[in-house]
């Protein structure tokens, strides 16, 4: 048996990302969609050009000027107050102090700690997330859906990384739950349920797997009795330093658990199958991504069957090796007569990656500059929108840039692709980028909104991540509340005159 080899990503990744605290008949029809997880970063963001508002109408039909049209079904005082939390938000320093209260001693403090939760609730909290509980949570949707704003929901209950098969089993109850408020709610108005695997299969156990997988990416011959049936996960250009040794194989037990954990997997995916709405998986950090699209690429060729895809899994691309992997993992599950669902984005670990790579003498494996990234993005979703306007496979575009989504609306015109084909959802975070959302559905497509949910305690360590690795876009992307400004005048020049 191989010596037992602890790999460095596993001494170093806690330190290295603390604060991140490290988600027949065609399926939910109206249009497949999916998730989001989005191109920010925790490096300090590029500067960008003023905005030019008459810029923002095309040929297209992507029509972001008409800020009467786009905030039509949005009331008065709720753009009055998403105006401030955006504003609070994009100040760097606001956001630094409040991670460093969330993250302090100060919070053991029984008081204080109320004091702090109930600023957050009424703020950040309501800007960004849906609601508690099930109650609060189907209001939002309804409200999203049919109170005018027309967009879909992909619900996600906000719980971070497991540590053992007790947490894994609460979290898979919370995700059963899930499905089923997804279900009692109007037809179409939740495009999908997400989860993150490693909420329901304990972390260490998916670095331990994603080492095993790698080494025998690089050894073929290196045999794993408990695999299943997948996809390609690794390409020849992806990300091996985590695993510079040969690990050793699982364990009796550690096989164990990993059976349990697709065992949950399962269970969502066949309540997702009964209940009529498609699962989206999370990517996650490059120590255990390898792990996790092996889970769902095993789960996809099991459920996804003829038009009816119900499990979508995620490219990140700011990922050297994205789109290669994008193009394997598509070209076998054609090979195999498996339907693809993608959901596509940027990424929101860049900060972590390059400190793990550097630490350990490697390059980094994410694209050396923002326009790469771009390039990268732009080039998977046409090669995906090509795929789907003649074939099978649907996608989902997540994404807060508005060139990256005039580019897809006017490709998706091109071949024919609009608000009557269930291949195309478009996605942004709930809470941000509400102008592109509105533009992109007024131009004819689907869209949803990412929006986490749960109790304010349980939901903190998601706000404090996506603080983090959000601070680039809300510090830099003034798009938004410059619209909503100028909506917000318009209206007051209204009641005046």
């Amino acid at each position: 048996m191989a010596a037992r080899v602890v790999s460095p990503s596993k001494k170093l990744l806690k330190s290295l990302c603390n604060g991140k605290f490290f988600s027949t008949r065609p399926l939910n029809s109206s249009s497949p969609s999916s998730s989001i997880s989005i191109n920010l970063t925790t490096e300090k963001p590029e500067q960008q050009p003023p905005i030019d508002l008459h810029q923002l109408t095309n040929t297209t039909s992507l029509n972001l000027h008409d800020v009467e049209k786009l905030f039509s079904s949005v009331p008065t005082t709720k753009l009055l107050r998403a105006s401030a939390n955006l504003q609070m938000a994009a100040m760097e320093p606001v956001v630094d102090f409040g991670m460093w209260v969330m993250n302090s001693k100060l919070m053991d403090i029984e008081v204080f700690k109320e004091i702090v939760l109930g600023f957050v609730k009424h703020t950040f909290y309501e800007h960004f997330c849906a609601g508690e509980d099930a109650l609060a949570t189907g209001d939002t949707v309804r409200r999203l859906h049919n109170g005018g704003a027309g967009l879909r929901a992909m619900l996600d209950y906000a719980v971070e990384y497991a540590g053992d098969n007790q947490s894994c089993d609460r979290n898979l109850e919370a995700f059963l739950r899930t499905v089923e408020i997804a279900k009692s709610l109007p037809p179409s108005s939740v495009s999908f349920v997400i989860v993150k695997i490693s909420a329901i299969c304990p972390l260490k156990l998916l670095e331990k797997v994603s080492d095993l997988l790698r080494w025998q990416h690089k050894n073929p011959s290196f045999n794993l009795a408990w695999k299943m049936d997948t996809l390609p996960i690794l390409s020849d250009i992806s990300p091996t330093y985590h695993t510079l040794k040969e690990p050793e194989p699982l364990t009796l037990e550690e096989e164990h658990d990993l059976q349990l954990g697709h065992q949950r997997l399962l269970k969502i995916c066949q309540n997702c199958l009964e209940s009529n709405v498609p699962l989206t998986i999370d990517a996650e950090h490059t120590s255990v991504q390898p792990a996790i699209d092996y889970l769902t690429y095993s789960s996809a060729i099991m459920y996804n069957k003829h038009d009816n895809i119900l499990v979508y899994g995620t490219i990140q691309a700011y990922l050297k090796d994205a789109k290669e992997r994008l193009l394997q993992a598509y070209q076998a599950a054609d090979e195999m007569g498996v339907p693809v669902g993608i959901k596509l984005v940027r990424g929101a670990y860049m900060s972590c990656e390059r400190k793990l790579a550097s630490s350990l003498g490697f390059e980094s494996p994410i694209h050396n500059s923002i326009q790469e990234t771009h390039t990268c993005y732009n080039d998977c979703a046409s090669f995906m929108l090509n795929k789907i306007a003649n074939g099978p496979g649907a996608l989902v575009l997540a994404t807060h840039n508005i060139e990256s989504g005039r580019i897809a609306v006017g490709q998706a015109h091109d071949l024919g692709i609009g608000k009557v084909n269930q291949k195309l959802e478009f996605a942004q975070l709930y809470g941000m980028s509400d102008a592109l959302s509105f533009g992109l559905r007024n131009a004819g497509f689907q869209v949803s909104k990412y929006i986490p949910f749960g109790p304010v305690e349980t939901v903190m360590s998601y706000l404090l991540r996506r603080a983090e690795e959000n601070r680039g876009l809300l510090s830099t992307s003034t798009l938004d509340r410059q619209l909503m400004r100028n909506e917000l005048k318009r209206r007051l020049k209204a009641a005046i005159f």
